[in-house]
């Protein structure tokens, strides 16, 4: 059966109602101000950027998000038996959610769902920390050693974890078909996975509103509405 490799951008969930923070045209480019509260040199240097930074976290429209029919098609194209790993620059836990099997997801960016002490590193959940907030807690420091917490995702200022790069990029050298869905392919080095899997003799096939700059590489290029393309296109490759 062929190898299917899916790298998902912000596209694949504003279905959703999650907005796009992170693109080249995103909230945190445009304001100043507002890429502050995910920069880690600000986050970890005032504790007022840190209690914004939480509020903003409380009110993120990620909590209200359910999956859309594009995660639920790939989710679907799982569970029919088709071999197929997911790589995503989205923090939103929406692949999961719809039932893709959570081992077969690689979060570039991180998970909003999950914060991370950057003293001991522990990780707990979200929601834990949302109701401690919620209680009255501006800034919560981490319960094990008292460091600062931070939502568990990549802040401007961080690298990726090496690890989950890794494995990203084994996935575009080993798959037989790449789909870059929802993604401008402008961010590096998640941009990339598309040149190394067309280099590594993957059918490279791009579903996106906009130009990107792999669209040159690419044995398609699919302009319509993600919701409509892709569970078309999965139900092609299932084929």
């Amino acid at each position: 059966m062929t190898m299917v490799a899916i790298l998902s951008g912000a596209g694949i969930s504003t279905d959703s109602g999650i907005p796009d923070y992170r693109g080249p045209n995103g909230l945190w480019r445009r304001d100043p101000e507002a890429e502050k509260l995910v920069t880690y040199e600000y986050y970890m240097a005032d504790p007022e950027i840190r209690r914004r930074s939480w509020q903003m976290r409380r009110t993120s429209a990620t909590w209200s998000a359910e999956p859309n029919v594009a995660h639920e098609a790939i989710a679907a194209f799982e569970r029919a038996g088709n071999p197929v790993r997911v790589i995503t620059q989205n923090v939103d836990g929406l692949h999961q959610l719809a039932g893709v099997s959570a081992r077969k997801v690689h979060e570039l960016h991180g998970t909003a769902r999950s914060v991370v002490c950057t003293r001991c590193h522990a990780r707990t959940s979200m929601a834990d920390a949302l109701v401690r907030v919620e209680a009255g807690e501006a800034d919560p420091s981490c319960l094990t050693c008292g460091g600062i917490l931070k939502s568990a995702t990549v802040m401007f200022g961080e690298g990726l974890d090496p690890v989950v790069l890794g494995e990203a990029m084994g996935i575009a050298k080993a798959c037989e078909v790449f789909v870059a869905v929802g993604t401008t392919l402008q961010v590096q080095p998640a941009a990339s996975l598309a040149g190394i899997a067309a280099e590594h003799g993957a059918r490279l096939i791009i579903v996106n509103a906009e130009p990107t700059p792999y669209d040159g590489l690419a044995h398609e290029v699919i302009r319509e509405p993600i919701g409509t393309a892709l569970p078309a296109l999965l139900e092609r490759l299932a084929g």
